[in-house]
């Protein structure tokens, strides 16, 4: 699971509300961070594999929304695999575990693995969230027919970029003046936590407003396509929208209780002695969000896979077939060249008018195909690609 007490309990002088967690039934807490990581991760690969009597689905232009889906579920899976590791050494080495306590300044790799496994499980998390964010932009860019392949690298900018420097900076003044002798007090963890949950919050308060503007603009789009909003266009506007929602139900799932057990651990902080009778409810519900972490925080992976593109199957095809890669961008700046003809003569523009139509409308059609996929039911699942032939 994901967690800033994880780099807080590398600190020697850590706090009462950190120990109160990470010494709880460590050993049952670590196995079911393995299971529930280990099934997520399984399963989140055998949904990303291509399956038999799928055939690669032809689009005439790349998708970035597509490949920002198997970049989050990429991170998903690095994140998995820290999660187990973290895990695993902390049960099969409990005397190694037990010198992170220990201010030792010959033997530096227990506090080395404390910290470096910390810090990429909530690096993998925090990229996660942030190409979560920039799937929301993209969804709704594309609608404007103001994105494309072209903006997938800003995106890698921006999401690495912020996501190594919220890390690092929350690091660097967590264990300010050194790991061995952290600062005591609540005021010097509060940055880490900050930059730990903010992109969390983003996501939690943001995408639903980029969606639900993306899912109204989808309606305008349809409706101005041919002037008339059939069953059939309503339809798709529909599947978008459950799509969009069942991104943020699987988000809301997998995090709301980090943000209730990160609530209680705080109030507990602020208590003169955790230990009292009367904080007897609020440690056990700190400990049971704990768990519950431990469950929710890896099986994200998988979750968002199914949200993604539903129900793969299991009958993986081996067997590796070639995609032509459509290098053609959706920038506005094609659009931009298409949109407007030369005022050459009126014959000229009547032809260019007509073909200004098909492109909008073919345009159109890619959009929602985009936000629609992997939402089909019925014999058109059969013919949908595998996840990791889209977007590539």
């Amino acid at each position: 699971m994901a967690s800033p007490r994880l780099e807080t309990y590398c600190c020697p002088n850590r706090d009462a509300a950190t120990q109160l967690v990470m010494n709880f039934q460590p050993e049952v807490f670590c196995g079911v961070c393995i299971g529930s990581a280990s099934i997520s991760l399984l399963l989140t690969i055998l949904q990303l594999l291509p399956k038999k009597g799928q055939s690669p689905r032809k689009m005439p232009k790349a998708s970035s929304s597509s490949t920002i889906l198997l970049l989050i579920s990429i991170c998903d899976i690095l994140g998995g695999l820290g999660m187990i590791f973290r895990s695993s050494v902390w049960l099969g080495f409990p005397d190694f575990i037990a010198n992170i306590s220990v201010v030792n300044r010959t033997n530096v790799w227990p506090s080395a693995f404390c910290v470096g496994s910390a810090m990429w499980i909530q690096l993998l998390c925090s990229a996660g969230f942030w190409w979560l964010f920039c799937y929301a932009v993209d969804s709704y860019l594309v609608v404007r027919r103001s994105a494309g392949l072209s903006t997938i690298v800003l995106y890698h900018m921006m999401v690495w970029g912020l996501a190594v420097m919220l890390c690092v900076e929350g690091i660097a003044l967590l264990y300010y003046p050194s790991l061995s002798s952290c600062e005591n007090g609540l005021e010097h963890a509060v940055p880490h936590y900050i930059t730990t949950y903010a992109p969390l919050l983003l996501v939690l308060v943001v995408n639903p407003i980029l969606f639900r503007r993306t899912v109204s603009a989808v309606a305008s789009l349809l409706k101005g396509r041919q002037g008339i909003y059939t069953e059939h266009e309503r339809r798709l506007g529909t599947e978008i929208q459950i799509r969009f929602f069942k991104i943020m139900l699987v988000f809301v799932i997998c995090w709301s209780s980090n943000i209730i057990n990160e609530s209680l651990l705080f109030y507990l902080e602020m208590q003169p002695d955790i230990n009292e009778t009367l904080l007897k409810n609020i440690r056990s519900a700190a400990l049971i969000t704990w768990i519950i972490m431990g469950v929710l925080n890896p099986m994200q992976g998988f979750l968002f896979t199914l949200a993604f593109y539903g129900w793969t199957g299991w009958r993986v095809d081996l067997k590796w077939r070639k995609r032509e890669i459509p290098w053609e961008s959706m920038s506005s700046s094609t659009v931009g060249e298409n949109a407007y003809p030369s005022p050459v003569n009126y014959q000229s523009n009547i032809h260019d008018s007509k073909k200004v139509s098909t492109a909008d409308s073919q345009q159109t059609d890619e959009a929602i195909s985009m936000l629609s996929e992997g939402n089909t039911s019925g014999d058109d699942r059969l013919t949908r690609s595998s996840p990791i032939y889209q977007g590539w």
